[in-house]
């Protein structure tokens, strides 16, 4: 038995056809005659203070390139020098994932996810989409995919660094889903001056275009063009799709399928 058993961990078990049971008290085991399901019992164990967060924005910088050279065997000062980290910074961190038992090290000391899946599993479960800037607003369109090329253009032709996520990557890197919504990555506020070239107006509740400011440029890193269009990284897709709107979990699951297809286990 673990202290608690958390989402990604009760995945895991339920794919695997496994049961199991916390010492918080949580418990899910079927077997012949035998059917034990206990949920929503807190974590019992969680230590004083504020615990380490492997996940936070600096710290998802790592995660996101072990996920991008998934099977790679990547030196702590390549991760450093790829991400823009203090090399002490990157120590602290891949200590603690090795310690989590999500990485593995090579003779040399490289290290690579040792289950890049549920790597991504982990973070996932722990990212917010809201912890980033996002001004939401109308531009005037036929079609999600028509308002996604005249951003990404008018963009493109300001040189204002930018990436596209959301439904609108997905759709740029898999076809799949039809969409209203373009979400756009910059690395600043937008200027007056872009609003105006944009046609922008402001409006949360008919909105069809938020730009947002991330909170760390890290998801910028491993960013691809696809057909004209500047999108981030599939890994960074695939997390941000978890709180968007529209057919945003029908996209991920697209996106995983197609892209991100490292299987469990390495």
């Amino acid at each position: 038995a673990v202290p608690y058993m958390g989402e990604v961990g009760r995945k895991v078990c339920a794919e695997a056809g496994v049961g199991w049971l916390d010492l918080s008290g949580n418990a899910h085991i079927i077997a012949p005659g035998l059917r034990v399901i206990v949920e929503g019992k807190p974590n019992r164990f969680k230590t004083a203070g504020r615990p380490p967060n492997l996940f936070a924005p600096k710290s998802s910088r790592i995660v996101r390139w072990l996920l991008i050279h998934a099977g790679e065997h990547l030196s702590q000062r390549e991760l450093a020098r790829a991400t823009g980290l203090d090399e002490g910074f990157v120590s602290r961190l891949v200590a603690r994932l090795a310690k989590e038992d999500y990485l593995v090290r090579d003779e040399r000391g490289g290290v690579r996810a040792k289950d890049p899946a549920l790597l991504l599993d982990a973070w996932r479960e722990a990212y917010q989409f809201a912890k980033h800037t996002v001004h939401q607003g109308h531009v005037a369109a036929r079609s999600g995919d028509a308002l996604l090329r005249f951003v990404s253009d008018a963009l493109a032709e300001q040189k204002i660094e930018h990436a596209a996520t959301g439904l609108a990557a997905a759709w740029a890197l898999t076809r799949f889903a039809a969409f209203r919504n373009a979400t756009v990555y910059l690395p600043d506020d937008p200027s007056p001056a872009l609003l105006q070239r944009l046609g922008y107006r402001e409006d949360s509740r008919g909105a069809n275009l938020w730009l947002v400011v991330p909170n760390d440029e890290g998801v910028f890193h491993g960013a691809v063009e696809k057909d004209g269009v500047r999108c981030v990284h599939p890994v960074q897709v695939y997390v941000d799709l978890k709180d968007h709107p529209e057919r945003s979990t029908e996209a991920a699951e697209r996106l995983r399928t197609e892209l991100l297809t490292w299987g469990r286990d390495g």
